[in-house]
């Protein structure tokens, strides 16, 4: 996954995580540069959801509102 599939609309991205997993807050979503890592850790630190799935369900919510 790559920083450009992450960035996209992330406000939209945002929600549609938000709406999934409702524990994650504004902070856990902090999408800065170059760390698309430390993103998907926090999320998966906050879910209990493998990495796998994290990445599965950014790139879903990515590309309902990307394409």
């Amino acid at each position: 996954m790559n920083k450009l599939e992450i960035k996209g609309d992330w406000n939209i991205t945002k929600g549609k995580l938000k709406q999934k997993w409702a524990k994650l807050t504004d902070d856990d979503l902090q999408f800065a540069e170059g760390k698309q890592d430390e993103l998907l850790g926090r999320i998966q630190k906050r879910t209990g959801e493998t990495r796998e799935a994290v990445e599965k369900a950014v790139k879903e919510a990515t590309s309902c509102c990307c394409k």
